[in-house]
């Protein structure tokens, strides 16, 4: 009797890998149900899943090459999606605490605000024009670049020295 792909089949586990099962079908053949193909969720131990001698409804997903690669995935129904929490949420207990640096509570199952920084009082209050605010800035960044250049120049010299 030849297997083809597509049919479903019920065998016996023979034996367990670190990698997938075998499995012997009804007709006596035998085939690897991979570890990617056991469960709709990730299979880290083949174990968890399967054990010897249990047996199991299997389909042939590939057939080629004489080597027989059956599918329990294939034959159960996937499990039915859970509501996702959105971005920023988790646990119930997640939700409802309040991150580092305060914030606001969440309201209505939406994460936890962060904090508005303020903008510095002095430039949008003092009554600065864009052009003052900018000089300002330029003047400042100068200042910064000359001093890394000089703390730079001093670590250079000491190390040419010595």
């Amino acid at each position: 009797m030849g297997l083809e792909v597509g049919d479903i089949l019920t065998g016996k586990v023979t034996s367990i890998t670190k990698f997938g099962a075998f499995v012997t079908v009804s007709s006596g053949e035998s085939g690897l149900v991979h570890i990617s193909e056991i469960a709709h969720t990730y299979v880290q131990n083949v174990s968890d899943y399967l054990a010897v001698g249990q047996e199991v409804s299997v389909k042939v997903i590939n057939s080629e090459t004489g080597k027989l690669n059956l599918s329990i995935k294939a034959v159960t129904p996937p499990p039915a999606r859970q509501n996702r929490v959105p971005f920023g949420g988790g646990t119930p207990e997640r939700q409802n605490r309040v991150p580092f640096g305060g914030g606001t509570p969440p309201r209505d199952g939406l994460p936890a605000r962060r904090p508005r920084q303020e903008a510095a009082p002095d430039a949008a209050q003092s009554g600065q024009s864009f052009e003052d605010r900018l000089k300002r800035f330029m003047q400042d960044s100068d200042s910064k670049i000359s001093d890394s250049k000089r703390h730079a120049d001093k670590k250079g010299s000491r190390r040419r020295r010595g």
